[in-house]
């Protein structure tokens, strides 16, 4: 079975940084595109950053370019989620996605 865990969520200050954590098993790690999504209260979900098999290349929305840095580690099977200049909008649930399967989730809160 397909699973994916999150980690590294917390409560932070305003400007603070957090790495998130994305523990993939149950398929070749390697050969798939992971992704980084999103969720606020009364929000719809939104793809936050995500970064393709073995080149590594990058996608990040507007909001968290230049402040989020997306990593992987294959032979971990991790995928890192680098957060840092947090804002209060950055507040949400984050999910790590390959093809249709998410994980549980990792709330972040950034206090001012």
């Amino acid at each position: 079975d397909v699973q994916l865990v999150e980690s590294g969520g917390g409560l932070v200050q305003t400007g603070g940084s957090l790495r998130l954590s994305c523990a993939g098993s149950g398929f070749t790690f390697d050969d798939f595109a992971i992704g980084w999504f999103r969720q606020a209260p009364g929000k719809e979900r939104e793809r936050v950053s995500c970064i393709s098999k073995r080149d590594g290349s990058t996608f990040y929305s507007d909001s968290v370019k230049g402040r989020f840095t997306i990593s992987r580690d294959d032979a971990k099977n991790t995928v890192y989620l680098q957060m840092n200049s947090l804002k209060s909008e950055d507040t949400a649930v984050y999910y790590c996605n390959v093809l249709n399967f998410w994980g549980q989730g990792t709330q972040v809160t950034v206090s001012s």
